[in-house]
């Protein structure tokens, strides 16, 4: 049985892999997280209690911790998911993300590779190490094209410039020590127990709760977005059948502005919860946030020629499940927007 470490995996990204491990394969998983404000234990308690699942609370940048995980676990691969990730907040408080992504980084690839070097045989053959990253290195794209695998970076924030360095660090750990790693770049996620922070639950939350729905600029920049649970078995596929130092681009074929976005979310609720409707009624136009990316979309047809990936979900079924499960799921959302959920962390697993 093979044996899975996660780092992230308490995040939104990170659960959805994690719960499809569980789920749907034989693997074991250990979740290496260290429960900041986007972690949340409560998106894997239907797993919790699976034997082939262990967490462990551990800042990718604790040196011994991270060895101990790696001693301890004897993992035989690692998916790099653990991140900063919140392009506002990295405008605000870059020191964050310069730390987590760019030192973790390091820190879990130095790990990674004493571990690996002490595998023997089969077990270090079949070792990989999948970098986890973002269409948003690539910077900013005009009104045609797509990014590809062989698109320059060009990271126009200081998240994106953190998450290309983290990119670098893993090419360049390949290349110079034969650490066997594949990279993703994937493009916006959205679905099930996505932190509020971001566009598509805040605002269904915002217009549920009857507040503003607040828009940067004009609403035209473009993103591609992509289902989470379908990034999450893109993920497994690479990680079992991507070529070692290969990149691949995982995209959902689905561009659309932010104003289309709010648009069809305030479609969905006046039909679920007409309460408030219409509630396109809330839209309000903000200040643009500064060095905004025009606009990003993915060429996806590496990951489908070479694995035979595709998303099964469409923008328009894939938000129609989103909105459902947030209007299903209150408990949830009022835990993690109450702060209730960092003071139970702190009480179970803050020594």
């Amino acid at each position: 049985m093979k044996k899975i470490l996660i780092t992230g995996g308490a995040g939104f990204i990170g659960s959805a892999v994690v719960r499809q491990f569980i789920n749907e394969t034989e693997y074991s998983v250990v979740n290496v997280d260290k429960l900041t404000y986007a972690g949340n234990l409560q998106s894997l308690a239907s797993i919790s209690d699976n034997p082939r699942y262990r967490f462990e609370q551990v800042d990718i940048c604790d040196t011994a911790e991270v060895a101990r995980v790696f001693r301890e676990h004897q993992p035989d691969a690692v998916m790099h998911l653990a991140a900063e990730s919140h392009v506002d907040r990295s405008i605000s408080g870059p020191a964050d993300f310069i730390e987590t992504n760019i030192v973790g980084t390091y820190t879990l690839l130095e790990a990674a590779r004493s571990y690996w070097n002490g595998l023997d045989g089969s077990r270090k053959a079949g070792f990989r190490f999948h970098h986890i990253s973002t269409d948003e290195v690539y910077g900013s794209l005009g009104e045609t094209g797509f990014f590809t695998e062989e698109t320059a970076y060009e990271p126009n924030s200081p998240y994106s410039a953190s998450k290309a360095s983290s990119d670098h660090l893993v090419r360049a750990w390949h290349h110079t020590y034969g650490l066997p790693v594949v990279t993703t770049n994937c493009s916006n996620n959205y679905g099930p127990y996505h932190f509020p922070e971001k566009l598509i639950p805040l605002m269904i939350l915002n217009a549920v709760n009857g507040k503003a729905l607040p828009i940067y600029g004009k609403g035209d920049n473009i993103r591609d977005w992509l289902y989470v649970d379908d990034h999450a078995q893109a993920l497994r596929l690479v990680l079992e059948q991507g070529r070692l130092g290969e990149t691949y681009n995982i995209g959902g074929w689905n561009e659309k502005t932010n104003l289309e976005v709010v648009d069809a979310i305030c479609a969905i609720l006046d039909e679920l919860h007409p309460q408030g409707a219409p509630h396109a009624r809330l839209k309000t136009y903000v200040q643009d946030r500064p060095g905004h990316d025009k606009r990003y979309a993915i060429d996806a047809g590496k990951i489908e020629r070479e694995l035979g990936w595709k998303p099964q979900e469409t923008f328009e079924t894939g938000l129609r499940k989103t909105v459902e499960w947030y209007l299903a799921n209150t408990d949830w959302v009022a835990n993690v927007t109450s702060g209730e959920y960092q003071k139970w962390v702190e009480k179970h697993y803050t020594a």
